[in-house]
């Protein structure tokens, strides 16, 4: 596969990494155990959700920025690849964090139980902490997304651009449109100045425009009436109006 043709690899590496970050977020990271006496219970789990509740955000975070970098353009994918790689960071670092101090990164599911708050008193009702494996996997995930982020600043050059044809398009129409809004001739200028009206203003030109139609359409109408009223006139044998038609009405009696 050509570099051109990698985008939807990349993106679909980089929603399996935020999967995995994810899926780390949802598992147990520590079991605590406490000291005899200090709680109801002997010890409590703690998942991702209590020891690193940032991985939700931040995996939330990577999925929308793989999926708009299916329609971004070059230096949109710049900026969006910077934010994965420092996304990653964000990941690797909290989940370090709670891998060296269990004790604080639990602190709030032991408190829960313990019914204490500090965190001099949730290290004192403590006895030991059993880590799983998830903390690894999420601390793999987010140095996965650093990698992926590092790989879409260089291979995003070759990828093509989304709006190129779009732009073609959309331009040509308005080139279009601005050849036929320039079709005028001279006497509909005078007439627009003749009626008030300046030819250069679009919305006085369309009102103009339309104002001449109903005038053509009145007169129209005006005409056709009149010549139904004389239709009607002559038919019922009214006299004629004009000094000819009185002549010719004259030698035919």
């Amino acid at each position: 596969m050509t570099l051109r043709r990698s985008r939807p690899l990349v993106v679909v590496a980089g929603l399996v990494v935020a999967g995995i970050v994810m899926l780390s977020w949802t598992q147990t990271w520590f079991t605590v155990h406490l000291r005899a006496g200090s709680a109801v219970v002997t010890s409590v789990t703690a998942d991702g959700s209590k020891t690193v509740p940032q991985y939700t955000a931040l995996a939330i975070a990577s999925l929308a920025l793989f999926l708009a970098m299916t329609i971004a353009g070059r230096g949109v994918r710049v900026v969006l690849a910077v934010i994965e790689l420092l996304l990653g960071v964000a990941v690797v670092v909290t989940g370090v964090s709670a891998l060296r101090d269990p004790v604080a990164a639990a602190r709030g599911a032991i408190g829960e139980v313990a019914g204490v708050s500090d965190l001099g008193g949730v290290r004192r009702v403590v006895s030991s902490v059993d880590v799983t494996g998830w903390p690894a996997v999420g601390i793999v995930g987010g140095v996965l997304a650093v990698l992926l982020g590092v790989v879409v600043l260089f291979v995003q050059r070759a990828w093509p651009g989304p709006s190129r044809k779009y732009g073609a398009a959309t331009a040509g129409a308005a080139a279009d449109a601005r050849a036929v809004a320039v079709q005028r001739d001279a006497i509909t200028d005078w007439d627009d100045l003749s009626a008030g009206t300046d030819p250069t203003d679009a919305d006085a030109e369309s009102s103009a425009s339309g104002e001449r139609a109903r005038t053509e359409a009145s007169a129209h109408g005006e005409h056709a009436r009149s010549a139904t009223v004389d239709a009607v006139g002559l038919e019922h044998g009214d006299r004629p109006t004009t000094p000819e038609q009185n002549e010719e009405h004259r030698e035919q009696h």
